[in-house]
């Protein structure tokens, strides 16, 4: 079966490498091995814009993910990937994987038994073909060469140059063995990187045009991102400084940083011309939950939280099935010279560290709050900020003003000082015990001398 799949690749490579469109009439089909193979990766390459390099090209793809095969319809830049069907939602298949478009313009990707895993919904518009524009655009077009369907209304988690994101769009992208993911998201007054976890979402980059400006959409420019507003009129751009002009922006997997890249014909591959954050510190996920990322961007647990049983991999032993439905009221553990990445969490303001603390502590779903004294600060205002995630927590300079408090187990706050004072009691018995012994000893060796004396003088 994997010779098969191998063959059929290879003669699509040969025979329709150079194509531009794909028609109605034609399904193409990769097999499927029979045993997983971690690692696999068929593609067949299906079209091409052959206009200048790198060009973009269109895949039919089976891929080995969590012990099953997917199905996918892909885009590529060169060798990076631009566009997946199966980036929300993947089609895991067996057997086989064909693309087909059929007679009545539906593009649909299947398994066994015409098993349907993804479809356009373009039935009965008059679709004649699938296309690949030079800007990288994958379109069903009618006879007419209207658009019927297009792959820039579908953004994954690369942006290409020309594309559009207004405010009903996003890019997302899934950072792996993790629940949560990262967006970026375009607001009326804003743009933004947002992590979102459970049922909770912080912003932890933001940029605003000048004067309160409404965005209406941004798209990406040879040299830069460029901000337009409800009249359609350039506001704002975010400069990207490359030698050569921007192909895209991504929001990475892994770390949720934006990147603008351009390709650099000197090395042969795309590089970064800007990122949105250039410390590791400023990622929301550096480190594990409860962990801090220090000055050298490396991570630590929060001193004192869990004691002995803490690691660098997993702060938060004990601490992860949350405080709600608990019969004993938790406590706060206060870090200073803490802060956190992310924003717009629930704020107070002008209240005291002691009530900003109560709140957290009279709220199950408050995890950690950080409290703001306002000293160092032009408006001098005292705020409090809540949070149903203690992640993004990194080391700022003491003396800030910020104070960051964890809830954790009744008892945890102590243990770390009770350690310590037992160990002070132990060592302090021990010195007393010792002067003790010292003194005893010492008043037996004067009465020893003393008795010799009077024996002597006796004599």
């Amino acid at each position: 079966m994997k010779l098969y799949s191998f063959i059929f690749l290879i003669l699509l490579l040969t025979h329709g490498y150079c194509k531009s469109d794909f028609r109605t009439g034609s399904p193409l089909m990769l097999a499927v091995p029979v045993d997983y193979s971690a690692g696999f990766i068929g593609r067949a390459f299906l079209m091409d814009t052959n206009q200048r390099v790198p060009a973009f090209r269109v895949a039919l793809s089976v891929e080995a993910f969590n012990g099953k095969y997917s199905c996918s319809l892909e885009v590529f830049l060169g060798d990076v990937k631009v566009w997946n069907s199966g980036h929300y939602s993947r089609f895991y298949t067996w057997d086989k994987c064909v693309l087909e478009l059929t007679d009545d313009g539906d593009l649909r990707l299947m398994g066994p038994n015409e098993q349907v895993g993804w479809r356009t919904g373009t039935s009965g518009q008059g679709v004649e073909r699938l296309e690949i524009q030079s800007s990288g655009n994958l379109v069903l077009v009618d006879t007419l060469n209207r658009i019927k369907w297009q792959s820039f209304n579908f953004p994954t988690d690369v942006m290409l140059w020309g594309q559009r994101l207004n405010v009903a769009t996003r890019l997302t992208s899934f950072p792996s063995n993790s629940d949560s993911f990262y967006t970026f998201e375009i607001h009326h007054n804003k743009i933004a990187l947002h992590l979102t976890s459970g049922k909770w979402n912080y912003s932890y980059w933001e940029f605003k045009p000048s004067y309160n400006r409404n965005i209406t959409y941004v798209k990406v420019a040879s040299k830069g991102l460029v901000l337009f507003s409800d009249e359609y009129k350039k506001i704002a751009q975010i400069p990207s400084q490359a030698p050569e002009p921007l192909r895209f922006l991504a929001l990475g997997n892994s770390t949720g940083n934006l990147g603008f890249y351009f390709y650099s014909p000197g090395e042969g591959k795309f590089e970064a011309a800007f990122q949105a954050l250039n410390t590791t510190c400023d990622l929301p996920l550096a480190c594990k939950p409860y962990g801090i990322c220090t000055f050298s961007n490396a991570c630590s647990c929060m001193r004192g939280l869990m004691g002995e049983k803490s690691t660098n991999s997993n702060c938060s032993v004990g601490i992860s099935g949350g405080f709600c439905g608990i019969i004993s009221k938790p406590e706060m553990l206060e870090l200073d010279g803490i802060s956190s990445v992310l924003q717009n969490a629930s704020k107070k303001v002008n209240v005291s560290k002691e009530t900003c603390e109560n709140l957290c502590l009279d709220d199950c779903t408050c995890a950690a709050a950080l409290y703001s004294s306002g000293r160092g600060e032009k408006t001098q205002q005292r705020e409090c900020h809540h949070y149903r995630l203690v992640m993004g927590v990194k080391q700022v300079e003491k003396g800030s003003g910020l104070s960051y408090m964890v809830k954790v187990p009744k008892g945890t706050r102590g243990s770390h000082g009770k350690s310590n004072v037992k160990k002070w009691v132990l060592i302090m018995v021990g010195v007393i015990d010792g002067l003790i012994i010292l003194l005893v000893l010492g008043g037996l060796g004067y009465y020893s001398i003393q008795k010799r004396r009077e024996n002597s003088t006796q004599h």
